[in-house]
């Protein structure tokens, strides 16, 4: 079987991994890519365009227009650079889209794939953090497939028993709990960027592996879960689980836990989506179990990991108060990266702008999911520029 595929963001992690899952895939199972985007990073995406015999080259980046279209000529690809020809790219007739763009970013394209009815391969946090409703809508009404990416939820996704909805009481995300686990809160207030990207099991990019050293991404993941499987707040649990080796569990009524266990890659999950229903044979590691000896698992620490709280109250406070903590949240993260503020502020920032901004409704469309991500980037501003 031969599927059309899409990948938005294959120059990110998610994006090498997926073509990575792509190139080992024999026998019967197979995909022809449609269209490939990437930012800033034209040697690699043209490289992955012709080593696939992509259709369409996008970058987001329309200085960089120029840059793609030569790097690809005479290769019979089409080029296409900016936001307009990132939403051509997302809309073209594919049986599934990987939706790999980080950030806010990816929310815009991931929605035009959406509507083609195209199923979507989920690993773009803010499409759900910052649109939940409106972007089921769009997967409901395209018809396609929504195929949860990222470790947590596809563990979630894999020993979720659809015919025993009824029976879930919880469902618990593990946290590697990162860089960070073993540090005091003082300790956390003088770390670098450089050592918050030093995730000691999963190979991730700068931004992804820093909020996961806050476990901001872990936040996220909270709000994710809470719109992918229909769970309320007090049904989603954290628990830091340093070995990465079970990716999430669901709890049943009677007491029974099911977990799905797996090496730390990446490819496991992506790999689920791209051959659902049926598994793919991928070259990742497998588990020995006499090697791995014991599994451990802590209770989060609220104190030094105050972001987990932030999740609570957004999902409770709903309409786009999941928008507001995310804009804030990217506010905050680009400041530290850059070195204007400390690894603590970030936590403070989204609190104090989540405070503030209250007032906005459900969003009925993109543009208010817009709205709020300005209005939330321009607080953490304020506040960033006070310190």
């Amino acid at each position: 079987m031969t599927r059309r595929l899409s990948v938005l963001g294959s120059t990110g992690s998610i994006g090498r991994s997926t073509l990575d899952v792509v190139a080992h895939m024999g026998g019967s199972e197979s995909c022809d890519i449609v269209a490939l985007t990437g930012h800033d990073n034209i040697d690699l995406l043209a490289m992955q365009a012709k080593r696939h015999n992509a259709r369409l080259a996008v970058t987001s980046n329309p200085r960089r227009y120029g840059e793609l279209k030569a790097a690809l000529a005479g290769s019979g690809i089409e080029v296409g650079a900016g936001p307009e020809a990132l939403i051509e790219a997302a809309s073209q007739p594919a049986d599934i889209v990987m939706a790999g763009i980080v950030g806010i970013a990816g929310l815009a394209p991931t929605l035009a794939a959406a509507s083609t009815g195209a199923d979507i391969a989920l690993a773009n946090k803010e499409c759900l953090v910052c649109a939940g409703n409106l972007f089921l809508v769009a997967i409901a009404s395209g018809g396609g497939r929504l195929l949860p990416v990222d470790s947590e939820h596809n563990a979630i996704f894999q020993v979720l028993e659809t015919d025993q909805r009824h029976a879930v009481e919880r469902i618990i995300l593990t946290a590697s709990g990162g860089p960070f686990r073993t540090l005091s809160r003082s300790d956390m207030a003088g770390v670098t960027p450089k050592d918050a990207a030093a995730h000691p099991n999963w190979s991730m990019g700068l931004k992804i592996s820093i909020d996961s050293a806050s476990m901001f991404n872990k936040a996220l993941e909270m709000i994710e879960a809470h719109y992918l499987f229909d769970m309320p707040p007090d049904a989603i649990e954290v628990i830091v689980h340093p070995q990465s080796i079970i990716h999430s569990m669901v709890g049943y009524s009677d007491g029974s836990v099911l977990a799905q266990l797996g090496a730390p890659d990446m490819r496991t999950a992506i790999g689920y989506a791209l051959g659902y229903p049926r598994r793919l044979a991928l070259p990742v590691e497998r588990l020995d179990f006499a090697k791995l000896a014991r599994l451990d698992f802590h209770a989060i620490d609220a104190e030094r990991f105050p972001a987990i709280d932030l999740a609570r109250r957004a999902m409770r406070h709903g309409h786009a108060q999941g928008a507001v903590l995310n804009g804030a949240k990217e506010a905050a993260l680009d400041a530290f990266i850059a070195g204007r503020i400390g690894f603590l502020d970030m936590v403070d920032i989204v609190d104090q702008v989540m405070d503030h901004l209250t007032d906005f409704a459900e969003p009925p469309a993109i543009e208010a999911v817009f709205e709020a991500d300005r209005a939330a980037r321009d607080q953490a501003e304020r506040l960033i520029a006070a310190l």
